[in-house]
């Protein structure tokens, strides 16, 4: 009997596009460790005051309705937004948290050959975008772990279409003041997106910072993101925002699915913004003890790379005592964050944690200098 055509000895089921194999999947910060029970967590930059109560009540008298679907465009989740921040309900776009609203603006603006720009150690998930649309990731060398701004414009060419800053950037910790956002933006052709990557903004002291509200009011290739994880403890609902020109706000929500954000999400999310006294309270919490942690470590004898986050970077010798740190911390119940995927060997991120937890870390990183 002849074999047809379209067969071969060995089956061969559907073949991914391109590049799309080679792509590293995300991984989140460790919550195990083994032969450890009860380890503190304090790898992925989560709140340690946990969740606003209002928020809770609000998530589990959302059961009741999940047998609906939810509204398709977040659209009291976004009225919400507009009412607390003075913006247009029509250029706000949820989604489950920050990160999927960075791949929808990929999706709605990237095409194959495209370049995206970024920090050298900008957020992981942006080469994601880049390569998920089989677009080039291009990342800009950075001082003193901070964004040059001259830097990142050397490196755009005519293929750029994507510019991401994180700022406060992740897992650096870093900041740039709005003076240097405003040069970056001004230098970039107008067909090129800015993404502006305000995750930690509501963690930022200091007054030359701006979010990016007011260039994504005025420019038209300027978006926002927001998310709910941070500041508002709502990690475990995924619930984002981004706010920008109507048309880029309207071609990315092309792409979106079309019940992306869950009817507990919403609920849990109006709520949160309605609790200043929790994010009050999150931010006060975390300026004493980033600052504590800061200094204690520092007298330890590493170095701590000034932060404007809800967590800092630690500095060891090289990657063998690295690792051998982040082994006796474990070891302790303590998980901190390698940085391996950024190309940072010989660092952890910490993340700010309880007063307790706080003290654990450093009294910890003490013993492990004096042995070693």
């Amino acid at each position: 009997m002849k074999t047809p055509a379209h067969t071969t000895s060995e089956t061969r089921g559907p073949v991914p596009k391109p590049g799309l194999l080679q792509i590293k999947p995300y991984k989140p910060g460790d919550a195990t460790v083994d032969g450890v029970a009860d380890p503190v967590k304090l790898s992925s930059n989560e709140n340690p005051l946990g969740t606003s109560a209002a928020a809770r009540e609000a998530y589990v008298r959302a059961a009741q309705d999940m047998h609906f679907y939810p509204e398709s465009t977040a659209l009291r989740v976004r009225e919400a937004l507009a009412a607390k921040y003075g913006l247009e309900v029509d250029r706000i776009l949820c989604g489950q948290g920050s990160d999927e609203l960075l791949h929808l603006f990929g999706g709605a603006f990237l095409e194959p050959g495209d370049e995206v720009l970024q920090g050298q150690y900008g957020f992981v998930s942006y080469p994601l975008v880049a390569l998920k649309n089989r677009a080039t990731p291009v990342l800009a060398p950075e001082r003193d772990f901070t964004i040059d701004v001259d830097a990142m414009l050397a490196l755009v060419t005519p293929k750029t279409r994507i510019v991401f800053l994180a700022n406060p950037n992740n897992p650096t910790g870093t900041m740039i003041p709005y003076r240097d956002v405003k040069r970056l933006h001004a230098a970039l052709p107008e067909d090129v997106l800015l993404v502006l990557d305000a995750a930690y903004a509501e963690y930022v002291d200091d007054t030359a910072y701006e979010p990016g509200l007011e260039l994504a009011r005025s420019a038209p290739n300027v978006v926002m993101t927001r998310t709910f994880s941070k500041i508002h403890g709502l990690a475990g609902v995924r619930l984002g925002w981004a706010y920008g020109p109507k048309d880029v706000i309207e071609a990315a929500g092309r792409v979106r699915g079309p019940f992306n954000v869950s009817i507990p999400a919403q609920e849990a999310g109006i709520a949160a913004l309605g609790d200043d006294e929790f994010a009050e309270r999150s931010r006060t919490h975390n300026r004493i003890w980033r600052a504590w942690l800061t200094e204690e470590i520092g007298r330890l004898g590493l170095k701590v790379t000034p932060s404007a986050g809800n967590f800092v970077m630690l500095h060891f010798r090289d990657a063998d005592q690295r690792r051998a740190a982040d082994s006796y911390l474990r070891s302790q119940g303590l998980i901190l964050r390698p940085l391996e995927p950024h190309a940072l060997m010989q660092q952890l991120r910490l993340s700010v944690g309880l007063e307790d937890d706080n003290r654990r870390v450093a009294a910890a990183l003490r013993d492990f200098l004096a042995a070693s």
